[in-house]
């Protein structure tokens, strides 16, 4: 793989106008073709195959406007007064009647009928139905329906509209989550210093992002595509775009301050870097893809919609950022005498904390050069890239050489720390979001409150019960009416309303209202009794029942996910396994990357239930509302988490295996290592960290939690895991981690993720001033 993107990366050197032109021919395709079909984004939440969507669906063939969404309008009386007052009531019908008439509505329920006033007759509450679901409604419906109360406002009424229409709408950047770039800028001119280096890695992001998200929005037209999709694949799009690019772009300027002729760099970065972030990037789009066997259309199309974004991320990285590197010439190179450029080269001044290494080189004894594998010797010809002053004194080499001394001690402080932050994820509890965490300004949240206080959290979510009787007419109604009294009898129920009945079909329709909300506990707990005696209530009336309504399909989304959890988490456990044996032929390793990223995860959920279910800091984040997390964020968490540890463990570990195969000094080796892949790791996870925690100051209450744990995530799995506990136990185990039994060694593939063909068997090609180039080994610095 790696000679084959050694040479992809010197053609798109060579032809770069052509890979311009392409990548600009495809971002103006996808913007045309968006302004031909446009674009809609779609929240509903449905679950093909549940008893609730089952029930839905037949429920629409004879209650369209009882299977559509509903809004809700609350009329609230001065303190003193009554919404049955004359003048409030003429008020209330005046708005009731406009509502009747206002687009698309198929029926208003007033409270009288309902039988949703107050005992103290300040507050009422109607009900208005559409005949289809929320996605369907028109682009100005509901500022329509909201424009009817003008009546009971002017009438001195305090009035509010909410319900199921409403929900989350679509997220558009603003200026606080757009400040992760402005950070990541500042990272990489840190990183780099250099303004043209570190703009690089934004523009190509830029790119990506561009055209994944045109992308996306176009083919919304035909495919049912979530505003959370949307800003997941903007998420990841920033993220991952800008560290591919960054991993590729400081090989090439390493390179380059070594004295390499600019065309071959950008095709040696592109084969060596590129290896490793194709292989990154193929991680996290199989976990990604990996979503689809929930089998739940929305989360489908969300993994594949991100999935579609990391793709476009690594062309991007392996196609047009070598182009890029090619209209940038030697001017990416770092400025001679610079310190950028000493770092690269390893210059003669960086001599400190060198003598830290050869002290304890000598404490050791005289190290012994052992072949590398094959037989062959793997030592680095003086004056190639090599540097007679040591190496250089960079933090992450202090860090590891503090750690590589007392392994055991980081080794049982770092996983006591994380199983410590992971206590928490015992009381996770998963629900699909409802007004109740909408925004506190918002129509729909201001509704919510109020129905809630004034009659009840069940009232917030009611349940709709399909009666199916085994026969018609007056028979059929009579075991409707059955139905509806058996249900009165169920703990749990505050209110069953009088069955909508279907003569025709034998059909009704019957709402009940719980004593919880929505997201409450005693809510599925209801769902569940209902469902255990559906057997005995069609013995006792003669006819079958169904839960369906928003917060069953909600109940149903949320225990399908629950229950898909363990087999998904057990995937990508495997995949983890199997990738890194691939990549590293060392059973060590695995193990070791894939412990470390279940503690990650683990972590991870013990910070979203300490913040958005028990509320610590909740104030300080913004969080609207604590309670259950959002039912897909485990799963989301764990495929993205994957990737990005699997991105970081690829660059760290590469990179000490680079320093085992060339000195066989196993310790010596995590150092040097992790002394020369830490900064580059670190400016990547900071970058990321910046990007998702600056989604977090959203007030959309999927994407906020989704964002704070991935930026929590990958905190931790960067820093704790991979920067200390690798190192740990990779010195505790010594020359072992390295080890591959020889029969599993010939049986797996070699996918050269590191390049060493490159460095070893394949001859580099000429350069444009046809002088040959010959590199030693190059590690990322």
């Amino acid at each position: 793989m790696a000679t084959w993107l050694y040479r992809l990366g010197l053609g798109a050197h060579r032809r770069r106008r052509l890979v311009l032109a392409v990548w600009l021919a495809v971002l103006a395709a996808a913007v045309g073709t968006l302004m031909a079909v446009g674009g809609k984004l779609d929240n509903e939440f449905t679950i093909p195959g549940s008893e609730s969507q089952r029930a839905q669906d037949t429920m629409a063939e004879d209650f369209p406007a009882a299977a559509g969404t509903s809004a809700q309008i609350v009329f609230t009386a001065p303190e003193g007064s009554k919404v049955s007052d004359p003048a409030a009531a003429q008020a209330v019908q005046r708005t009731l009647a406009a509502a009747q008439d206002a687009p698309q509505v198929a029926a208003v329920i007033p409270p009288d009928k309902a039988g949703t006033v107050t005992p103290d007759g300040r507050t009422a509450l109607a009900q208005v139905n559409y005949d289809v679901t929320r996605s369907a409604l028109d682009d100005g419906t509901l500022d329509a329906l909201e424009e009817t109360t003008k009546a009971a406002e002017e009438a001195g009424l305090e009035v509010s509209v909410g319900g199921q229409a409403y929900g989350n709408g679509v997220l558009t950047p603003s200026v606080l989550e757009l400040l992760g770039v402005v950070v990541a800028l500042v990272v990489l001119v840190i990183t780099f210093g250099s303004l043209l280096a570190a703009g690089m890695p934004l523009i190509t992001a830029f790119a990506g992002i561009g055209t994944g998200l045109v992308g996306l929005l176009a083919v919304s037209s035909a495919v049912t595509v979530s505003s959370t999709a949307l800003s997941l694949s903007l998420m990841l799009g920033l993220a991952v775009g800008i560290d591919y690019a960054l991993f590729v772009l400081s090989r090439h300027r390493t390179q380059l301050a070594q004295g390499m002729d600019p065309r071959e760099s950008a095709g040696r970065a592109v084969g060596t870097a590129g290896s490793a972030v194709v292989f990154a990037g193929t991680t996290v789009i199989i976990a990604l893809v990996g979503l689809t066997v929930v089998r739940i259309p929305f989360l489908t199309v969300m993994g594949l919609s991100a999935a579609a974004t990391v793709l476009i991320a690594v062309l991007v990285a392996v196609t047009l950022l070598p182009a890029l590197f090619g209209f940038a010439g030697a001017r990416l190179a770092p400025r001679p005498g610079s310190r950028a450029a000493r770092r690269a080269a390893g210059g003669t001044d960086a001599t400190e904390g060198a003598a830290g290494v050869e002290a304890e080189s000598s404490a050791q004894g005289p190290a012994t050069e052992e072949p590398a594998a094959g037989g062959s010797s793997a030592q680095t010809p003086a004056g190639e890239g090599a540097s007679t002053a040591g190496p250089p004194a960079v933090m992450g080499r202090r860090w590891a050489r503090l750690v590589t001394r007392r392994p055991l001690l980081f080794l049982l402080a770092t996983v006591a720390a994380l199983v410590t932050v992971a206590v928490p994820a015992a009381d996770l509890r998963l629900a699909l979001p409802d007004n109740g965490t909408a925004a506190h300004d918002t129509p729909q949240r201001e509704t919510y409150d109020t129905v809630g206080e004034a009659f009840g959290p069940g009232f917030n979510g009611p349940l709709l019960i399909l009666a199916e009787a085994d026969a018609s007419g007056p028979e059929g109604q009579r075991q409707a009416g059955a139905v509806a009294a058996r249900l009165k009898e169920l703990p749990g129920v505050v209110k069953v309303g009088q069955p909508q009945y279907a003569p025709e079909s034998g059909r009704a329709v019957i709402q009940v209202v719980p004593d919880g909300g929505p997201q409450d506990e005693a809510t599925q707990d209801l769902v569940d009794a209902i469902r255990g005696d559906a057997d005995a209530i069609q013995r006792e009336t003669g006819a079958s029942v169904s839960v369906t309504g928003t917060t069953a399909i909600g109940i149903d989304v949320s225990d399908r996910l629950r229950a898909s959890l363990l087999p998904f988490a057990a995937v990508v456990v495997g995949l983890c396994l199997i990738l890194l044996l691939l990549v590293f032929r060392s059973l060590v390793v695995p193990v070791k990357a894939t412990v470390g990223f279940l503690l990650s995860v683990g972590a991870s959920f013990g910070a979203v239930v300490a913040v958005f279910q028990w509320g610590w800091l909740a104030d300080a984040l913004g969080v609207a509302r604590t309670g259950p997390v959002v039912s897909f964020l485990p799963i989301v968490l764990m495929a993205v988490l994957f990737g990005l540890a699997m991105d970081y463990e690829v660059f760290l570990v590469s990179s000490m295996r680079e320093e085992w195969v060339r000195t066989r000094k196993a310790k010596e080796a995590v150092v040097e290592g992790a002394g020369h892949a830490s900064r580059v790791v670190t400016a990547a996870a900071l970058i990321m960290f910046f990007v998702f925690a600056s989604f977090v100051t959203t007030e959309d209450a999927i994407v906020k939690p989704i964002a704070f744990s991935l930026a929590f995530g990958v905190l931790v799995d960067a820093f704790v895991v991979r920067m200390t506990l690798v190192p740990a136990v990779l010195a505790m185990v010594g020359r072992g981690a390295w080890w591959l039994p020889r029969g599993l060694d010939r049986v797996l593939p070699d996918l050269d993720i590191e390049g060493a063909r490159l460095h070893d068997g394949a001859p580099p090609e000429k350069s444009e001033t046809h002088h040959e180039v010959k590199v030693s080994q190059v590690t990322v610095d």
